[in-house]
Formats: structure tokens, sequence, C-alpha cells
């Protein structure tokens, strides 16, 4: 085993599944947009106008939305908007055509975290929206909630069905960035990147030494586990079938 100092030599991009929500009424742009991003291994649900990006949106089911701003039926900054009213706080990546610094700030004041003009490149796009997930998911949110699982963030504590888990910082940071994408498929070099701040990914077992320390105490004797183990791929936070 190395430390976590230790051969810092490869570097590799970041490889996870992101559940993206598409809403935009361009049906030739969003077919565009869905396969570049589907290529870079995004999980991509398209709909066509605001009432239906709503209902889409209201799932909480999306880690990250990209949102016309002109769409039928209900405007993108109104969809926006009653997101962020119902507490739904998943990153929001406007998309206009609208340029004018009045535009980009009511698309940012409505809710939105990024603000895109049309017309626009592909690789701007993506690299905008890489930026957007390596923020903290949301500063807004003071409790996060998976299942049995509560986490204060204020307070910096964390119960399971009421039982306090005694954490370590680092057990901490971990257990929130994967309560913050709950079904995703994490791997190793994504939390050593994201919760070690690691850009050259080490050859250590240092996030299985994590994870079996934090699922010991996550995961009671007698309690479903939830920190589960992927063949092949990493970890994730889920509740068993």
């Amino acid at each position: 085993m190395m430390s976590e100092h230790e051969d810092e030599t490869v570097l590799r991009p970041v490889d996870s599944i992101i559940r993206l929500l598409l809403v935009e009424d361009d049906d030739s742009l969003a077919s565009e947009i869905a396969a570049e991003l589907s290529a870079r291994g995004y999980d991509v649900a398209r709909v066509g106008n605001g009432l239906h990006g709503l209902e889409e949106a209201q799932t909480g089911r999306y880690d990250l939305m990209v949102v016309d701003r002109m769409l039928p039926e209900l405007d993108g900054l109104s969809v926006i908007e009653r997101l962020r009213r119902q507490k739904i706080t998943a990153p929001v990546l406007v998309l206009s055509a609208l340029s004018a610094v009045d535009d980009r700030v009511n698309g940012l004041k409505a809710g939105g975290d990024d603000y895109l003009t049309k017309p626009f490149a592909m690789e701007e796009l993506a690299a905008r929206l890489e930026a957007l997930l390596r923020r903290p998911t949301d500063s807004r949110e003071t409790v996060l909630r998976f299942g049995p699982l509560e986490m204060d963030l204020i307070e910096r504590k964390v119960f399971r069905d009421g039982r306090e888990i005694d954490l370590l910082p680092r057990e901490f940071r971990l257990l929130e960035y994967m309560m913050r994408r709950p079904g995703a498929v994490l791997t190793r070099t994504m939390l050593l990147e994201d919760v070690w701040n690691y850009r050259f990914v080490p050859q250590t077992n240092l996030v299985d030494v994590h994870i079996g320390k934090l699922r010991r105490k996550v995961d009671g004797p007698d309690e479903a586990p939830l920190i589960q183990s992927i063949r092949g791929a990493g970890f994730s936070l889920r509740v068993s079938d």
C-alpha cells in the first residue's frame, strides 16, 4: 500500500454516471447535445417543453440540468424558479439566444448556476457542465437525507434511523459526497479526485480502506447495507433490492 502522496503519475479523466435532464425544444440541437453528452458518459433524458421539463425535474432524479430559456408552455426561467422554490437544487445551466448582460443576470437570479448563449461550441458546454459538477452540489442545503441516513452539514452530525454515527473528517466528507449522488456509480478515480483532491491518481488502496471503515460505521450488523461495491466499477450509495 502506498501513502496518499506517492506515485502521482497517472492522469485520468473523471468517470461517472451523471443523470442529466435536457429541456430544449429545438429538436435538432437537443439531439446534438444529447449525442455529445451521452458519448461523454452522461445518462441524458430529453424533454421538449417547459411543463414537461418541470414535471421531470420534480422527480429529483437528476444530478444536473440544461434548460433552454425560451420554451413552449412554460419558459425556462419560470421552470428554474419553481424548482428552486421547491428546494430542488440540482445545478442548472441555462441556454439562451439572449446574450445581453441583463439577460444573463436574470438567468442567474432565477436560480441558474451558469448561463451559455447560443450558438456555442459543444466543448464549451461540456467544460461548463464539468465545472458545475465540481462545485459543492448545493451550498444552500444544510441537511442531506438518503433513506435512513440524515446528515446535518452545520452540526457535522450523521444519523441512521436516529443512531448517531461518529465519523472522522475524511469519512464525513466521503459520505457527504456519496449522499449528494445517491445511486450513482462512483469510481475510485472519481473519489480520489473529488474527495481527496488528487489531480493525478495514485496507485493506492486508499479509497477501499476508507470505504471499508465507513461501511462498518454506516451499516450496522442488523441493518440493510447502503454502501454497495459495484464489481469492476467502484461504489454506490443505494438501497438494496
